[in-house]
């Protein structure tokens, strides 16, 4: 197959375009070419989606399959569906599991209530001003998707992705910490979490290509409680080490914020969005996505973490610091 890559030099994109390169499809990745390189064996296309003739070099290549990695801009989604749409037989949108209105409830699926759609260009780097805003713009664009393609879309919602390219240290945090070993910090809570590994999402992403998989699915694997998920990665890390549960009232009464930020602890969610890494991976898993065991996940995110550096400044966690602080 020829497959079209919106994006493909970092994260998402660059693994679904590595996966389909390894099963030998001709891949082209159109973007800026200014976020990093393209999988060995892929083109770069240099387009510009904020401009109106931004994806004309991409018109009568003939390409079978399509995948859309916009972040947070419903304009690049109307551009490419009204550029592109009428000459790709399968289209894949990324979308995102915070698309729904309902955070707290556990076990929801695809079916479950969204935000309202905004039709807006979002930033990224300003999520925590306005923190529905992703998941709305998301849900425009997926309305326009699904209104344009009908039975041609896939609309993959992804929860938290871990893996090499992550950046933003919600996953990784916990197996650089661990290779670090001694007393470690963790939240006393019995919540459950769950998360799904880059490679085994790009993976999905190409054999629905393949397949022609279409509809809407929450792209996560199943969930555990998150006092195990943390000893097992411990444990597949392999470094001695104590765990110390902390309470929750205790965490905030020192500073310690959930999820994400600065003095964070990863994976620990408010009371107000438990749901968020609960919802029912069975569509998913029913529909073929498939995912490593554990360990192989862990391997893969702390070899990224020793490649970006362990002792780096980071956008969540606890700095060694801030950790012996608390531990105090």
């Amino acid at each position: 197959m020829r497959i079209l890559v919106l994006g493909g030099t970092k994260f998402v994109g660059h693994a679904v375009a590595a996966d389909a390169v390894r099963r030998g499809h001709e891949v082209v990745c159109a973007a800026r070419g200014a976020s990093g390189a393209v999988p060995d064996g892929a083109t770069l296309v240099k387009v510009d989606r904020d401009q109106p003739d931004g994806l004309n070099p991409l018109l009568g290549k003939g390409f079978d399959a399509l995948v859309d990695i916009a972040p947070m801009s419903h304009s690049w989604v109307e551009h490419a569906l009204g550029t592109l749409a009428d000459e790709i037989e399968h289209w894949t949108f990324v979308s995102t599991i915070s698309v729904y209105s309902d955070t707290a409830t556990l076990g929801q699926t695809a079916d479950a209530p969204t935000l309202a759609p905004r039709a807006e260009h979002g930033d990224l780097d300003n999520r925590m001003v306005d923190p529905d805003l992703y998941g709305a713009i998301k849900v425009a664009s997926e309305n326009a998707v699904r209104n344009r393609l009908g039975e041609r879309a896939f609309i993959p919602r992804p929860g938290l992705i871990t893996g090499p390219g992550d950046l933003s240290d919600r996953f990784g945090y916990w197996p650089a910490r661990f290779a670090r070993g001694g007393r470690v910090l963790v939240p006393e809570v019995g919540q459950l979490a769950n998360y799904i590994d880059v490679r085994d999402f790009a993976a999905w992403i190409v054999d629905a290509a393949q397949r022609r998989l279409t509809g809407t699915l929450d792209a996560i694997g199943p969930a555990q409680p998150l006092p195990d998920l943390l000893a097992e990665i411990g444990e597949a890390v392999g470094v001695d080490h104590e765990l110390v549960p902390v309470s929750p009232e205790t965490l905030v009464a020192q500073g310690v914020s959930p999820w994400a930020g600065p003095k964070s602890l990863p994976l620990w969610l408010p009371e107000t969005h438990l749901g968020m890494c609960a919802h029912d991976p069975e569509p998913a898993l029913a529909a073929g996505l498939k995912v490593r065991p554990l360990a192989d996940a862990v391997a893969g995110a702390l070899d990224h973490e020793r490649a970006l550096g362990l002792d780096r400044e980071r956008k969540a966690g606890l700095t060694p610091d801030e950790e012996a602080e608390v531990l105090g």
